[in-house]
């Protein structure tokens, strides 16, 4: 068993627990936003934007509960198990990587926004300036040394076998073929490196320690470029409430509201590009990202 799947059989048991514990309440009984909220799981019920959105659906009709959980490893077993409605907290490789691993089929039914991971540097304004051979550090876990060639690349400084995905690692870089050598770290460290090397991926999560904002990224997704679309966030479902108009609706409000979105880019520095992917290309990156993992044969 891959250990991604260990952590979905233990989410499993933990979101059984919760649901037993919801269901003696009578939390879950009846319609959703017909008789009850519908209720969407989240990992930052805390983040302000949230109030902007209920505000939003009460003011359409349809009342929202947030389920907030504590890891990302939840949300998706508590879905499957009908114990919430909708969850909103993964993009589409995490989605991808639990419905292989669990062998489930939830499925996105809108787009929400996609963070952008950039690229930095100290000594360097342009990807343009910065020399033929020089060394860029990037985050040395799986997910994010992937994402991080595959934003080295979108810059024009290095080539991947295949064209990359979000399995590529630094033995897919092409040498003969690329300007930049990659020095994999800890991701927390790649901003105190940026003196030492010509340039530096950095999640946001440590731009601050870094002195840096998203907006001083020399490089970063293009949220309309193939390889970035596997990182856009979503809204799931189950597959058999795709198409209820109250989820859709649901959706339609949170990529419309402005009070909404302006709060989601506002929360995260500037570093979030809210979106409207059409739902038809979710599904078509969802199901290319799962054949792409169980390829990799993660």
């Amino acid at each position: 068993m891959s250990r991604f799947a260990k952590v979905v059989a233990a989410a499993s048991a933990l979101a059984l627990a919760f649901g037993l514990s919801a269901c003696s309440a009578g939390g879950n009984e009846g319609t959703p936003g017909v008789d009850r909220p519908v209720r969407i799981g989240v990992t930052n019920a805390s983040d302000p934007y949230w109030e902007h959105y209920k505000e939003a659906t009460k003011a359409q009709g349809i009342e929202v509960e947030l389920v907030d959980f504590a890891e990302y490893s939840q949300p998706n077993p508590a879905l499957a198990a009908g114990e919430i409605d909708l969850n909103e907290f993964q993009h589409l490789i995490y989605l991808a990587q639990y419905n292989v691993s669990a062998g489930d089929d939830l499925t996105p039914i809108g787009a929400t926004a996609i963070y952008p991971l950039g690229l930095y540097s100290q000594t360097y304004k342009s990807t343009d300036e910065i020399p033929s051979g020089s060394e860029i550090a990037i985050p040395n876990d799986e997910s994010n040394q992937a994402r991080a060639l595959l934003v080295l690349q979108q810059a024009g400084l290095l080539k991947l076998k295949d064209g990359g995905s979000p399995f590529s690692s630094p033995d897919d870089i092409i040498a003969a073929e690329s300007k930049v050598t990659v020095r994999p770290i800890e991701a927390s460290l790649t901003g105190t490196t940026l003196p030492d090397v010509a340039g530096s991926v950095i999640n946001q999560n440590f731009l601050d320690e870094a002195g840096l904002k998203p907006t001083d990224a020399i490089a970063q997704d293009d949220p309309n470029a193939d390889t970035a679309k596997p990182y856009i966030n979503v809204f799931v479902s189950r597959a058999e409430d795709k198409d209820n108009p109250t989820y859709l609706k649901l959706v339609e409000i949170f990529q419309n509201d402005k009070a909404t979105t302006d709060g989601l880019v506002e929360h995260a520095n500037g570093a979030a590009e809210p979106l409207t992917t059409p739902t038809a290309e979710l599904l078509e990156v969802l199901q290319k990202t799962q054949a792409d993992y169980e390829k990799a044969g993660k």
